[in-house]
């Protein structure tokens, strides 16, 4: 008993450090077009979308949190090793975003936790304890990895696409516009940044909140999958933490290597990014901010100036995206085979 109390405390400590560097890596994606379109100083830009990721899974529900918190199934596991799993799954998550991080690479820490925590079972209890939701994506029903997959696969998609008609549309609103509208533009960003903090702690945050529901529900502190609200508070204020710290080295890779921002290409990136965030939000679909936020940059230069897009560098994003989760899922198969070789759990 007291070493399943050890490992609750650690797995809940754990998904607290990823919620930390969660905030702190996607912290980048959200300042970079304020930063480079010099509509905000650093410290400004922190404080406000510090102040807005905060409240987003306060207010925002738990739908995300329901839909992570159910793409594996672990109730007929050894309470022990159930934990012992969510601790090596999460864990490899937090080491992909610190590796990705040092990297100055904007990959996703959705991808490194689905992928942390399922290669994390897959190697110690098998694929029968994964929630795949192929069957019943067939029926027409979104459940399991299935959503998790086609959420964090269409988001960057949509991202594009809402950038480039964004875009499209506003400087077709503003074609006759005096370059003195550069100034309205800087003001207006401030909103839109906020939007886009909000959507980002609406999404990331529960994503923290299903793991730490899904082991006080293995642990037997909770009878049912429901959210607490200490647990709601403690992620919303591990992601701000986070996120105020700012992970200042993927600044420079979002708001300047893939598109020269000016003020109206901000506007529009925060814009086109927090509507999808946010919608994903309100159906349960974990996106990631770094997914849709590089996307939406690099629509909105396409419909502008394609040749102007460092593809290049969109290529080296993607090729992130790609290896995010086969890596994460080998960290955490490897950190779960030294876990039961050397403590003989089962």
């Amino acid at each position: 008993m007291q070493n399943a109390w050890v490992l609750l405390i650690l797995t809940i400590a754990m998904v607290l450090v990823f919620d930390l560097t969660n905030g702190f890596h996607d912290s980048s994606n959200m300042i970079a077009t304020l930063v480079a379109s010099r509509a905000m100083t650093p410290v400004q830009a922190l404080l406000l979308v510090g102040v807005f990721t905060f409240l987003g899974p306060l207010l925002a529900g738990t739908a995300v949190a329901d839909t992570i918190g159910g793409f594996v199934s672990l109730a007929f596991v050894p309470e022990q090793l159930g934990i012992a799993l969510v601790l090596c799954g999460i864990a490899a998550a937090v080491a992909w975003n610190l590796l990705t991080w040092w990297l100055a690479m904007p990959s996703s820490s959705s991808h490194a936790l689905v992928g942390g925590l399922v290669g994390a079972v897959l190697v110690s209890t098998g694929p029968d304890n994964v929630v795949w939701g192929g069957a019943q994506l067939a029926e027409g029903k979104l459940t399991g990895v299935a959503k998790v997959l086609l959420s964090l696969l269409l988001s960057p998609l949509a991202g594009f696409a809402v950038g480039f008609v964004v875009h499209r549309l506003m400087k077709y609103l503003l074609r006759a516009a005096h370059p003195s509208v550069n100034r309205k533009l800087r003001h207006g960003q401030w909103w839109t940044a906020a939007g886009l903090a909000f959507s980002h702690g609406a999404n990331d945050a529960q994503k923290g909140m299903g793991i730490i529901t899904l082991v006080l529900v293995l642990g037997g502190i909770l009878p049912a999958f429901t959210v607490p609200r200490w647990v709601i508070l403690a992620s919303a204020t591990s992601i701000t933490l986070g996120t105020l710290l700012g992970g200042w080295r993927i600044v420079r890779t979002v708001g300047y290597d893939i598109y020269k921002l000016r003020p109206l290409h901000g506007l529009d990136a925060q814009l086109a990014s927090s509507a999808v965030i946010f919608g994903a939000s309100l159906v349960g679909g974990p996106v990631s901010t770094t997914h849709v936020v590089s996307s939406s940059i690099m629509g909105l230069g396409a419909s502008e100036r394609p040749r102007a897009v460092h593809w290049m560098k969109a290529r080296e994003i993607a090729l992130t995206w790609v290896v995010t989760l086969p890596g994460a899922a080998l960290l955490g198969a490897a950190l779960t085979w030294l876990l039961i070789t050397f403590t003989h759990l089962h």
